[in-house]
């Protein structure tokens, strides 16, 4: 029996030019859930490395509201 692989490659390791920044929330919203908990890097495909960076982007970006802590669902 062969097992296949189906590990989840860094998108950030692959694609040098993508800078982990704060001011790209458009980037980091994929990191969030919709509850607005942060992805662990398992389920995102991104190594830990970046993880760190990313969890601290998201943090910096919703200290200064560019990105929410929590969405509310009574705006949808």
């Amino acid at each position: 029996m062969a097992f296949i692989n189906t590990r989840k490659v860094c998108t950030f390791c692959e694609n040098p030019e993508m800078k982990i920044d704060y001011k790209e929330y458009k980037i980091l919203r994929k990191f969030i859930t919709e509850q607005g908990k942060i992805i662990p890097g398992f389920v995102t495909g991104v190594c830990s490395k970046h993880q760190r960076q990313v969890t601290r982007a998201i943090k910096r970006a919703r200290n200064i509201a560019l990105l929410s802590y929590s969405n509310d669902l009574r705006e949808s």
